[in-house]
């Protein structure tokens, strides 16, 4: 089997979150001469597979199998591998079966290398991700296993294949407000506490306000209003309380505490409460590192395009590796239909793709 064979069949096995389609299994199979650990926790399935050719340094290949439903809209059949005008049509092509499919065929096509290969393969990324990656580096800490450099082959390219890898991502916190004042009837405002009177003149000094000014890797923290609500839908009653809702996709210079203060400031005087969730915490690769400079080098002898590094995007698994002390990047084909109807790649993507992998091992010393 080939890189494209391999990445159609992957294709065409629909495994919606948190569903693998009998992938692990098929690739556990496919790379027989590597040992297998399944890390299978609340029926999430997880596969850490690997392979010690010598003594030397550990270089894992990471994804997920799994993919976000399909949606409404398509123009084919979304769990077919479709060639259709230069490109292979299907969900997951992009996010990220073109990318597992890639470093597969690299793992099972190399015969040495200086050290242990190794792939980490989940079927909980796109959903929830509680039982996913971060409980198998939780095994493989506790045994003394976790690679010293990893690749996550999520798809990072903006508009050709090579001109991005990510060396970080920011992280992600999500804010919940509750401003609480008096309900009272609409005729007699001064004898009530709207409280949409209250943020009103606010809401400019706190939405869309940058919280940081960024660095040469991070934009700025943004802090973005995702939900205001309040009242009962009628013309007559002034609220009780209004509740608020929002995001800061926050950099190495921005944590909760500089949320919290943000909000006091511009809340002053007003009564209310604030609860703050982290979903992921920002890291950076330093880019001076040898799988930052090794990939960099393969991208750049595959496509002859030399990548910039780049952290922008939501959050992928890369975040739980990064605390863990593994440097970690993320590379993969062009990102521009990921979890949208009609999501495709190209063959040569998902060629050279395999070839930047293959690449990377080979000259990894």
């Amino acid at each position: 089997m080939k890189t494209l064979e391999l990445f159609k069949y992957m294709v065409e096995q629909k495994s919606e979150t948190p569903d693998d389609g009998g992938l692990l299994d098929f690739i556990e199979s496919y790379l027989d001469d590597f040992k297998a650990v399944r890390v299978d926790v609340e029926g999430v399935k997880n596969l850490f597979i690997y392979k010690k050719f010598s003594e030397g340094e550990h270089l894992c290949f990471a994804g997920h199998v799994d993919v976000v439903p399909v949606g409404n809209g398509w123009n084919t059949n979304p769990y077919e591998a479709v060639e259709k005008d230069g490109y292979i049509y299907g969900r997951g092509t992009q996010d990220m079966k073109s990318g597992v499919a890639a470093f597969v065929q690299a793992l099972k096509e190399t015969k040495d290398f200086k050290g242990t290969l190794s792939a980490l393969l989940t079927s909980d990324e796109e959903g929830e991700g509680t039982y996913g990656t971060i409980e198998v580096l939780k095994y493989l800490k506790e045994n003394s296993m976790l690679p010293d450099a990893a690749v996550v082959a999520e798809p990072t390219c903006e508009v050709e294949f090579g001109d991005a890898i990510k060396v970080g991502r920011r992280g992600s916190i999500n804010g919940y407000i509750t401003i609480k004042g008096k309900q009272g009837h609409a005729a007699y405002p001064e004898k009530s506490i709207n409280p949409i009177d209250l943020i009103a003149p606010r809401l400019s000094n706190m939405a869309g306000m940058d919280l940081d000014n960024g660095d040469e890797f991070f934009a700025p923290s943004k802090f973005v209003i995702t939900d205001i609500r309040a009242g009962m839908q009628v013309t007559n009653v002034t609220p009780n309380e209004l509740k608020l809702m929002f995001n800061v996709r926050n950099t190495t210079l921005t944590s909760q505490k500089e949320v919290r203060e943000f909000v006091a400031k511009n809340l002053e005087g007003v009564d209310y409460e604030l609860k703050l969730t982290q979903g992921s915490y920002p890291f950076k690769t330093d880019t001076d590192t040898k799988l930052v400079r090794n990939i960099d080098g393969a991208v750049e002898k595959v496509t002859g395009i030399k990548p910039k590094h780049s952290t922008a995007g939501g959050t992928s698994d890369a975040r739980h590796m990064a605390p863990m002390g593994i440097d970690v990047v993320e590379f993969g084909v062009i990102n521009d239909t990921i979890h949208a109807v009609n999501e495709r790649t190209t063959a040569k993507e998902v060629e050279s793709l395999y070839e930047v992998f293959k690449n990377l091992i080979d000259t990894w010393e």
